[in-house]
């Protein structure tokens, strides 16, 4: 690979010409957003101060009220799960990381183990879980019967079966005792919602929310916005706490809303709409996708960073599925390998345009990073730049279905997360080593699982769609030719095997982990977001109400203070 090539502020990118060959467009919706976020209200800038300066105030408080003060078991381990779910628990990592530790080690002298409440148990498991502890699902044994089964007085505790269900979430492989948790705690909250039993609205709403994506499966900053109503209800919810939560959320979004003016008013200025009309302009839902990998304040040049290459990726993207001839992709394909700005004038015009903008970017993000002696990482992020796209419309021109071992050695490539994930690690701080971004080159499980994770979901509701246009074919294609199978039977499959992929996720969370938990957290928050968008609906390429509403709870809408 060639160093970075120093491009000239005086080039000039040419006009369009008018393409004399059909080409397969995609027809892909508009942006539902027209100019919303093109600019931000600099007023915010008083009020944000006033409100971080309270923040300060309320974190010394919760850290009283919380960690200073022992409490009871359950007490501890409430709110500990209330400043996680409402998205403040980066505010206090170390508090948590010591308490965890303290109800860790008391649990293994037995202190804990002979709670007989299905809540604290349960919740107990979770939050160790989640946070990389070992802890048996063995403790879940003393609520079965004589029969093996768990028990029926156990459906009278609604809250218990919930934090059950919830728990069961973290399973790693071969945890049976947790698949039949499952099985037993989704089967009697959907009787719950079926039956109408009359249990309190809110506790309704937390059960309907969980069973349509679970707190592992959800994206925290929407998780804590649907939280706030819940635990402002609680009887024993933390005033202090509640403040905080509040007002961190609207500092934060404030930034963010800044953020997504400074990336759209790149986007127009790059002007694609007109020099490229046939790709996605899904700015606004890239920069959404881009807080779900990670929303605190410290990645802000991250998000920015992230967000414009996921911008060029999707534009990359439709130039290899609904633009580019053969014969260009073939040009295009060695140009990319050979990042040099000298390859332009082998393209056609639009080409010659993508790729400048694509060098252009690159360079920049360079000068950004090197300020901080981090510019080894960019040779990185142009090697994960996905080539596999090449392969796919080679198939489409061959007209050849692979079988769906070669599919997916090719296509949970050209799904492009492990080039995000890369990309992510660009605006961290130091505890990315070079070796993160060697682990990243070397397919490791974690990563495999949510590349294969996203692509199975992907072309479950996207199947269609494509075949309309004329695409390469998907793996629904593949394993149907393969196995000789319906698509029905082809989905269940699909959807088994990314059940068993979320318990890979898990499995690699526990200590001693491979790398550093904040960088496994970038994937497993990459995954998240594919869970969110692709569940039943492509949410990203034909954006409807779901999504909408998502990226309105985000970017738009603040909590009432």
């Amino acid at each position: 690979m060639s160093s970075m090539p120093i491009i000239s502020a005086s080039f000039q990118v040419p006009q369009v010409a008018k393409p004399e060959i059909v080409r397969r467009t995609a027809n892909f919706p508009p942006s539902i957003w027209g100019d919303r976020f093109i600019n931000y209200d600099s007023q915010h800038t008083k009020t944000d101060a006033i409100w971080q300066q309270q923040v300060e105030k309320l974190k010394t408080v919760v850290k009283r009220e919380v960690f200073t003060n022992e409490g009871d078991f359950s007490h501890r381990l409430k709110f500990i799960d209330a400043i996680q779910r409402l998205g403040v628990a980066y505010q206090f990592e170390h508090e948590i990381e010591e308490s965890l530790q303290h109800i860790h080690a008391k649990y293994h002298h037995d202190q804990y183990r002979d709670d007989n409440h299905l809540y604290n148990a349960a919740l107990c498991f979770q939050l160790l879980r989640q946070h990389g502890y070992h802890i048996s699902s063995d403790i879940f044994n003393k609520f079965k019967d004589s029969n093996g089964s768990f028990k029926k007085c156990l459906i009278a505790d609604p809250c218990g079966m919930l934090s059950l269900y919830e728990a069961t979430h973290l399973r790693v492989n071969e945890e049976d005792i947790l698949e039949e948790a499952l099985l037993f705690t989704t089967a009697q909250l959907e009787s719950v919602l079926n039956n109408n039993v009359s249990y309190p609205a809110l506790l309704t709403e937390q059960i309907t929310e969980a069973l349509k994506r679970p707190l592992r499966k959800s994206l925290e900053r929407l998780c804590a916005k649907c939280y706030m109503s819940v635990y402002q209800d609680e009887a024993s919810h933390s005033e202090s706490l509640l403040k905080l939560a509040k007002l961190d959320f609207n500092l934060v979004q404030s930034l963010h809303q800044k953020e997504l003016c400074d990336v759209t008013r790149w986007w127009r200025k790059l002007d694609f709409e007109k020099k490229l009309p046939f790709a996605r302009d899904r700015v606004v839902e890239l920069f959404f996708w881009i807080v779900g990998v990670y929303f605190e304040p410290q990645y802000s040049t991250g998000r920015i960073i992230m967000t414009k290459v996921a911008v060029l990726l999707i534009v990359l993207d439709d130039i290899y599925d609904a633009y580019g001839t053969f014969e260009e992709l073939v040009i295009f394909t060695k140009a990319i390998d050979r990042w040099d700005l000298k390859c332009i004038d082998e393209f056609p015009d639009y080409m010659k345009i993508f790729y400048y903008e694509l060098l252009n970017l690159f360079n920049e993000i360079d000068e950004v990073i090197s300020k901080e002696g981090r510019s080894h990482r960019v040779s990185y992020a142009i090697q994960a730049i996905p080539r596999s796209y090449f392969n796919e419309a080679q198939w489409l021109h061959e007209g050849r279905i692979p079988s769906m071992e070669e599919y997916m050695r090719v296509a949970t490539v050209s799904i492009s997360y492990t080039f995000l994930t890369t990309i992510s690690l660009l605006g961290m701080e130091d505890i990315v080593t070079k070796e993160a971004f060697e682990w990243l080159m070397n397919d490791p499980k974690i990563l495999r699982a949510s590349n294969t994770i996203f692509r199975l979901m992907d072309d479950i509701v996207s199947t269609k769609f494509e075949k309309v246009r004329g695409h390469a074919p998907s793996s629904i294609d593949c394993y149907m030719k393969q196995y000789g199978v319906s698509e029905q039977e082809t989905v269940d499959v699909f959807n088994k095997k990314v059940a068993d992929l979320w318990k890979d996720i898990n499995e690699e969370f526990l200590r001693p982990t491979v790398m550093p938990t904040p960088v496994l957290v970038r994937v497993l928050n990459l995954t998240r977001v594919t869970d969110l968008l692709y569940k039943g609906e492509d949410g990203f390429t034909r954006v409807g109400k779901m999504t909408k509403d998502c990226v309105a709870a985000l970017l738009v809408d603040p909590v009432p203070l």
